[in-house]
C-alpha cells in the first residue's frame, strides 16, 4: 500500500487516525473524562481493536488529540509573519485563545494529564518566542516581557469565557485590554518569581 506523510503509515491507516482524533476531540468535550476507547471507536466508525493498536489509553489518546489541536489549529497561524511584528504577535495571541476557548473540557484534562509535552506545544513555544522576539526587536512591546507572560495573557482572556457568551465577547473585550499590557510603558514591570514555572495554556 501506499505510505502518506513522515509517520509511515498505510494511506486506509492514516485516514483511520484522522478519524479517530476528531471522534475523540469531539467526544472528550461531550463526555470528558469517562469517555471510553470503544465509545471513540463508535464514533470514529471504526473497530476497538484500530484505536487500541494506536493508543494503548485514554490520556494517550488525549495528548494525541491535544497534539493535533496545538500542531493544526495553532501553529499554522503563527508562521504566517507579515512585515508588523505587533500585528502578527497579537493575532498569534487571538488565534490560540480562540482555539482554546472551543476546547474548555481538553484543556482541562490536558492540564490533569501533563498532556503539554507534545511535540506540537513545543512547536508552538518555539513559534511564540520568535514573534515575542521580532516585537521587541522592533520596540513595540515591553522589553522586559517573556514568553510566560504571554501564557499569562492566555490564561487569563481563557478565564473570561462562560458559555452564557458563545460569541466570545468578554474574551475578545479582556484579551484586547491584557494585550494594551503588553505594549511600551514608563513603568517597568515587577520582576518574576525566581524560578517560576511558565503558566500552563498552551505552554
Amino acid at each position: 500500500m501506499e505510505a502518506t506523510g513522515g509517520r509511515g503509515l498505510r494511506v486506509d491507516a492514516a485516514r483511520n487516525y484522522e478519524r479517530i482524533i476528531a471522534a475523540a476531540d469531539q467526544a472528550f468535550e461531550d463526555v470528558g473524562r469517562a469517555v471510553t476507547l470503544e465509545e471513540v471507536a463508535r464514533r470514529a466508525g471504526v473497530g476497538v481493536a484500530t484505536v487500541y493498536r494506536r493508543f494503548r489509553n485514554r490520556d494517550q489518546l488525549l495528548r494525541a488529540v491535544f497534539d493535533h489541536l496545538v500542531s493544526t489549529e495553532i501553529v499554522p497561524r503563527l508562521t504566517r509573519e507579515t512585515d508588523d511584528p505587533w500585528h502578527d504577535l497579537v493575532g498569534a495571541l487571538e488565534a490560540t485563545v480562540a482555539a482554546l476557548a472551543g476546547r474548555q473540557v481538553i484543556l482541562a484534562l490536558a492540564r490533569e494529564t501533563d498532556a503539554f509535552h507534545v511535540e506540537g506545544v513545543h512547536r508552538y513555544l518555539e513559534s511564540m518566542e520568535r514573534l515575542l522576539g521580532r516585537a521587541r526587536d522592533a520596540g513595540v512591546v515591553r522589553p522586559e516581557l517573556e514568553r510566560r507572560d504571554l501564557s499569562a495573557v492566555v490564561v487569563m482572556a481563557l478565564a473570561t469565557v462562560r458559555p452564557e457568551d458563545p460569541a466570545g465577547l468578554d474574551r475578545r473585550r479582556y484579551l484586547a485590554l491584557l494585550v494594551d499590557g503588553l505594549r511600551p510603558a514608563p513603568r517597568v514591570l515587577p520582576p518574576p518569581a525566581p524560578g517560576g514555572q511558565q503558566t500552563s495554556a498552551a505552554s
